[in-house]
Parts: C-alpha cells; sequence; structure tokens
C-alpha cells in the first residue's frame, strides 16, 4: 500500500519493568519488542514509518539506526492523543495511517493486512474476551460503534461489554489532522485519548470499521517482566505448533525457542532445550540433540548432532555427526560425512568429505583435506598476537594426539605427524614428520621434599 504511513508509539518508559531500559527494547524471542512492530508493519509496503519515543530515546534510536525512520518526540507522556499528536508536523495530509504500538508485539501481518485493506477512512481492530477487565469497551448502537469508553471512565452498563479496544486503528490522514489538535484531558487519566477520535468521527458522519485479529495473542500487550515471559511462551508454544504442522518432531515442544526463522526438511527431529537463533536451516532426517544453540546456520540432510553442540554461522555438510559439545564458529564449513567430536572447535575452517576431528581439537583458519584424521588434542596456532595466519592440511593426512600446527604452515597429502609434534614448517607430502624434543631420564634425580 503505497500511500501508507506507519505510526508506531513507543515514549513510555515501562516503570514495572523496573529496568534502566526503555520498555520497547526488553527481548521477546530474541529481538526487542519494537523490533517485532516495525518488521510486521514493514511487510505493508509502507511509504513512511514514524516512531514516536520517550523515555530513554536515544537508546531507542541506537538501536534502530539502520532503518529509515521519521524520528518524533514526545517530551511528556500526556496520553496516546498526545503521542500521535506529536507526529502531525511529519504525517502527510494524504492517505492512511496505521496506529501500533510499540509494546505490542506479536501483531500478524495477515490481521494488519486485513485491517488496511478495509474501504473505510477509520478501522479498528477489535476483539471479545470473557474478561475485558481494565480494558477500553467499544460502544455501539445498531451494530455501528459510536466510541470507546476507557474503563476508568466507564459505568456500570458499559463495563459488561465484552468487546474491547486493541489500540491498532487504520485512519485517513486527513481525520487524524482533523480531529488530533481537538482533544482534551478532561477523564479520570488526566491524558490526551486518542479513542477519543473515534466519538468525533462518528459525530461528523464517519462510520466505524471494525476487524478482528486472527489470534487473541496479537493483541496482547507487555507491561511487566510476568508478562512478558507469558507472551513469550504463548508465542513459542503458536511457532513450535507450526513447526509440528510441517513435520517436525519436537520431543517436548514446550522446551524449544526459536528465535527467528527455521526452515525445515522432512522427518527432522529436535530434542529438548534447543535454541534456533536468526535464520537457519535443516535437511531432511535432520537429529538435533538436547541442549543445542544454533544461530544463523543451515545444516544438511541427514546430520546427527549430539546434544550442548554450538553453532553460530556455520555450514554443516550432509550426514555429518557432530558432538557433543563441539563448536561451530563463524565461517566453519563442513562437507559430507565429516565428523566432529566433543571440544572440537572449528572457526573459519574447511572440512572436506570425510575428514575427522573426533576428540578435543582447535581448527581456526584452516582447511582440511578428504579422510584427513586430526587426532586428540591438535591445535592450529593461528594468532601471533596480531595477525591471523592459515593451516593447510591435504587429503588423508593423519595428525598424531597433541600435535601443535604453527601457521602459516602447509601439509601435504598423506602426510603423518608425529604426537607431540610442534609443526613449524611445511611438511611433504607421503612423508612421517616428527617435531619434539628428545626424552631425557635424569639418573639420580631426587624430587624435592616440603620441610614441614
Amino acid at each position: 500500500m503505497t500511500n501508507l504511513t506507519i505510526i508506531i508509539m513507543a515514549a513510555g518508559k515501562g516503570t514495572r519493568m523496573k529496568s534502566s531500559k526503555p520498555k520497547v527494547l526488553q527481548p521477546l524471542a530474541g529481538k526487542p519488542l519494537l523490533h517485532h512492530v516495525l518488521a510486521t508493519a514493514k511487510q505493508l509496503g509502507s511509504q513512511k514509518n514514524i516512531i514516536i519515543y520517550g523515555f530513554e530515546g536515544q537508546q531507542v534510536k541506537d538501536a534502530f539506526a539502520d532503518e529509515q525512520i521519521d524520528w518524533v518526540e514526545q517530551a511528556e507522556q500526556l496520553g496516546t492523543g498526545h503521542a500521535v499528536q506529536m507526529t502531525l508536523p511529519v504525517l502527510p495530509k494524504e492517505g492512511k495511517s496505521l496506529i501500533l504500538s510499540g509494546d505490542v508485539p506479536l501483531i500478524g501481518v495477515d490481521t494488519l493486512q486485513k485491517l488496511t485493506n478495509t474501504e473505510s477512512r477509520f478501522a479498528m481492530l477489535t476483539l471479545n474476551l470473557a474478561n475485558p477487565f481494565g480494558l477500553g469497551r467499544i460502544v455501539r448502537d445498531n451494530n455501528q460503534v459510536i466510541a470507546i469508553v476507557e474503563e476508568k471512565d466507564a459505568n456500570d452498563e458499559q463495563r459488561q461489554i465484552t468487546e474491547i479496544n486493541s489500540g491498532v486503528y487504520c485512519v485517513a490522514n486527513d481525520i487524524l489532522h482533523r480531529y488530533l489538535n481537538n482533544l482534551t484531558n478532561n477523564n479520570a487519566q488526566g491524558e490526551y485519548y486518542l479513542t477519543d477520535i473515534v466519538k468525533m468521527a462518528v459525530d461528523d458522519g464517519i462510520e466505524i470499521a471494525t476487524v478482528s485479529p486472527t489470534h487473541q495473542f496479537e493483541i496482547e500487550g507487555v507491561n511487566d517482566r510476568l508478562q512478558l515471559a507469558n507472551l513469550e511462551r504463548t508465542w513459542q508454544t503458536h511457532q513450535a505448533q507450526a513447526l509440528m504442522k510441517q513435520g517436525v518432531h519436537l520431543i517436548d515442544p514446550s522446551r524449544f525457542d526459536l528465535r527467528g526463522s527455521l526452515k525445515v526438511g522432512k522427518d527432522v527431529q529436535i530434542d529438548i532445550n534447543v535454541i534456533i537463533e536468526g535464520d537457519c536451516e535443516l535437511g531432511d532426517n535432520v537429529k538435533i540433540g538436547a541442549g543445542c544453540i544454533i544461530k544463523n546456520s543451515k545444516i544438511a540432510s541427514g546430520t546427527v548432532v549430539q546434544p550442548y553442540s554450538l553453532f553460530d554461522n556455520a555450514v554443516v555438510g550432509a550426514d555429518n555427526q557432530i558432538g557433543p559439545f563441539a563448536r561451530l564458529r563463524p565461517n566453519a564449513v563442513t562437507d559430507k560425512d565429516v565428523h566432529i567430536g566433543n571440544f572440537v572447535e572449528l572457526k573459519n575452517t574447511q572440512m572436506a568429505s570425510g575428514a575427522k576431528a573426533n576428540h578435543l581439537a582447535y581448527l581456526g583458519d584452516a582447511t582440511i583435506g578428504q579422510k584427513t584424521n586430526i587426532g586428540a588434542g591438535t591445535i592450529t596456532a593461528n594468532y601471533d598476537g596480531v595477525n591471523k595466519f592459515k593451516t593447510e592440511i591435504g587429503d588423508e593426512v593423519r595428525i598424531g594426539s597433541n600435535a601443535v600446527l604453527i601457521a602459516p604452515v602447509t601439509i601435504g597429502d598423506r602426510a603423518t605427524i608425529g604426537a607431540g609434534s610442534a609443526i613449524s614448517k611445511a611438511c611433504p607430502a607421503e612423508k612421517l614428520s616428527i617435531a619434539r624434543g628428545k626424552q631425557v631420564t635424569i639418573e639420580g634425580w631426587q624430587r624435592p621434599v616440603k620441610v614441614k
């Protein structure tokens, strides 16, 4: 919708959070509340995005410095109407505005699409709740919306109404320009309510359209840590159910966290307490053990990941055996049928098909050829305190246990490195290279004894 403006109210302090951070920067599913709202709204194709900031506003602006945003300050928090009023100097005269709250993070794009697609010049999101306590009520006459009454201003009859205002609106900009400056604070809160423009519009013969959200949780706001935790679990449950409908076998859906997006193949199995962050992909028949953390990584089909392994911007090939307690850091890339065992760490390292590092190794800034075997305790010494250097290991190499490969160094195809070697020079192909001190036994030596 090319003539759509997004307005997000994000000025609140969030006193009940008891935090030095603004409420809209509190995290849900690994991202700030405001990030969720903005990311969803941007999918509608708006021409302008306005965010109203207030408490610790510089923190908010810094967190979204890379976004194209018109920032508007609400120095005093005098109500929702006052907040939107602050946007008038930068609000286009033409088109519509979608008004959202930065602390209502899970509003869905389908719901917003329904709202913006209404032909009415004033549309709002409403929902019937069994317990509407504390929320503004939708007052109707002959099924037409005539007003919104806040809980503290409602009479006994109005408090019986179960249809509530979500605080999400799509309003023609000329209506906002016409009515916002006419708001008063003559109410129990002493605030300028945005909801008062509903009655102004009705009095001028403007019909108010209403739309309901696809899911109730879409309009749930966050005011304290308890609500934040509850909404987190609601969202994680929703995501887990969506994955299971795609065929993913979650051992226990209540102990799974998705903090980003996940593409899955068939017959994927995920054990308990797994965290997925960023954009991840799991191929067919991938099995993820308990307690793994996978961030911005791809794991190809048939790979089995044992418990408590960590992936960060890694690409794992098909039919790998990973873990337990393995760590793949950025630009770790493996081909098919690679084995990475317990307490093995890869960083900026590529392992060709059939390569193995089954036990306790650090492999950084290295290339490792096909069917090469890395012995336990192998270290690539890649850093001199200033610069990183590369280790190149050929095909079918055998690295003995407790070897140190001091980069830059090259090891030829089918070379063998003796256990305990500290290799600092190139090792030729198909040869045995050993670099270690000669063992000496000191005759007549006695261990020192403590004097008591």
